[in-house]
């Protein structure tokens, strides 16, 4: 099937609420491409560098999504164009992120990252730690960001109700936070499932989807 047939396909099994971001990392600009004239106009990327030189080969009516585990010197090179930064579990990352957007006199959105899985590799807050973090003094002092939702990734394992468990306790924390009004803080987006487990994750009450090889294939 073609990018443009796989991309029809999702989203016509997605829920109307649930935001796709196309996950196009390695991927040339000439497959993003297809999918930017099919409509798509959300991709994510997990490498600044290959994101900023996408940037700038595309139109500029893109959202660009920063998927990946960001390094705090690698900041300032998305910082004037980037729409959401997923994946943020410090507030050392999250004050870096504020003096950037300061420089571009912007603001920009980012979720939080919570750890769901049972794997020492995923990152992520806490239920504990993002507590404190929400109430500590120094991050109410942040005015050029803001914590729009909360992601999380599951188990990499074919257990079904293993996954299933870890989005449902991830919906409880959202749940819990989402009354939480600050003018740097409204949690109103969950980002969680990917293309193994996207459906679940919808069903679970996820409201943003990363997919990438269930659209453009597999990764070379």
């Amino acid at each position: 099937m073609s990018i443009v047939e796989n991309l029809d396909k999702i989203k016509n099994s997605l829920p109307e609420n649930v935001t796709l971001v196309a996950v196009s990392k390695t991927k040339p600009v000439t497959d993003l491409m297809e999918a930017y004239n099919a409509g798509q106009r959300i991709f994510g990327e997990n490498k600044i560098q290959e994101m900023v030189d996408k940037f700038e080969q595309m139109p500029k009516d893109i959202q660009w999504h920063m998927i990946g585990h960001v390094q705090s010197n690698k900041v300032k090179f998305m910082a004037p164009f980037v729409s959401l930064i997923h994946g943020v579990d410090s507030l050392k990352l999250l004050q870096e992120i504020n003096k950037q957007a300061l420089k571009n006199n912007k603001i920009i959105d980012c979720l939080l990252q919570i750890f769901i899985a049972k794997e020492d590799t995923k990152f992520g807050l806490d239920e504990e730690e993002l507590k404190s973090l929400l109430e500590s003094e120094e991050f109410k002092q942040l005015k050029n960001i803001r914590i729009t939702g909360l992601m999380g990734m599951a188990t990499f394992t074919e257990n079904q109700s293993q996954i299933e468990k870890e989005f449902r306790y991830l919906k409880e924390i959202f749940d819990t936070y989402k009354i939480v009004s600050a003018d740097n803080c409204q949690i109103v987006t969950l980002s969680m499932g990917m293309s193994g487990d996207y459906q679940l994750a919808t069903e679970c009450g996820s409201t943003m989807v990363r997919i990438g090889s269930s659209i453009f294939g597999g990764r070379s």
